[in-house]
């Protein structure tokens, strides 16, 4: 396993934990960051005995981490301090610098959960969005306030905002700049849950329990068949549908799953 900087990773149970962990700067998301995130997701998706990630802001899962208020971030946003001084060419490839393990949270074969916690904004609100679900606590903060410093959501924030609020609801908070609550997060459809700042972690882990109780394989298929039909017309996303349905037909956990059922017994589900 790589050693990091600026992450701290922990798996038990089938479940990782991934840390953003550069607390002084409210775990901003510099160059070196992304790497390691990049780093870290490839070796994630590559282990078999981690069934779901679940994505956080350093120091209030794991005490290796010392901050005044362990709660106060999940990802404050990109560092501006690096990119004060960025020309287009340099900002641009920053971007993509990104887009690389947002993409990898997004479309990875294990189900990711943002466990957010504090400040969410600029680039916080969108690693949190590449994330399948997303669970705040009581504390955080959301919004894109990129365009108040002269520039715009650059780590694919205006596009995967859209997509879950709608084209209204983003518009306004990226032209605005608003910083919104988690309870108006929940409202909009930002986010799944909202719990309390002490429940989040045990909430998170007992969803990925939940996930992981289920038939992995079933479940990295339907991720793929969500994530692969969004953008499709209705016919050819239902055709796509019907194809991977055919695939996990063939799988030795849909027949243990359905033997399972007539025979009233809990299924031993295996396959990932």
């Amino acid at each position: 396993m790589a050693e990091f900087k600026n992450l701290i990773l922990d798996v038990e149970d089938e479940i990782a934990v991934l840390q953003i962990a550069r607390p002084k700067a409210l775990n901003a998301l510099n160059s070196e960051t992304l790497d390691e995130l990049m780093v870290a997701l490839t070796e994630i998706e590559a282990r078999d005995d981690v069934k779901v990630l679940i994505l956080t802001g350093g120091a209030i899962y794991n005490k290796k981490i010392e901050a005044d208020d362990p709660f106060r971030s999940f990802v404050a946003g990109a560092d501006i301090s690096e990119m004060h001084g960025f020309t287009a060419a340099e900002a641009r490839a920053f971007g993509i610098r990104a887009s690389k393990p947002f993409f990898k949270l997004q479309n990875m074969r294990q189900v990711t959960i943002a466990a957010v916690n504090g400040f969410a904004l600029g680039g916080g609100c969108e690693i949190a969005m590449a994330c399948d679900i997303r669970i705040a606590s009581e504390n955080a903060t959301f919004g894109q306030p990129e365009v108040g410093l002269g520039i715009i959501p650059g780590f694919g924030g205006t596009q995967r905002l859209a997509r879950l609020v709608g084209m209204g609801r983003a518009k306004e908070l990226i032209f605005t700049c608003d910083v919104i609550k988690a309870e108006e997060a929940y409202r909009i459809g930002l986010v799944n849950h909202v719990v309390a700042k002490e429940e989040l972690m045990p909430t998170a882990k007992e969803m990925a329990k939940k996930i992981i109780s289920k038939g992995s394989y079933a479940v990295s298929v339907a991720k793929a068949a969500i994530n692969e039909g969004f953008d499709m017309d209705i016919q050819n996303a239902v055709e796509l549908e019907a194809n991977l349905f055919g695939v996990v037909n063939s799988t030795h956990d849909k027949t243990e799953g359905m033997g399972a059922f007539l025979e009233k017994r809990e299924a031993k589900l295996t396959d990932f």
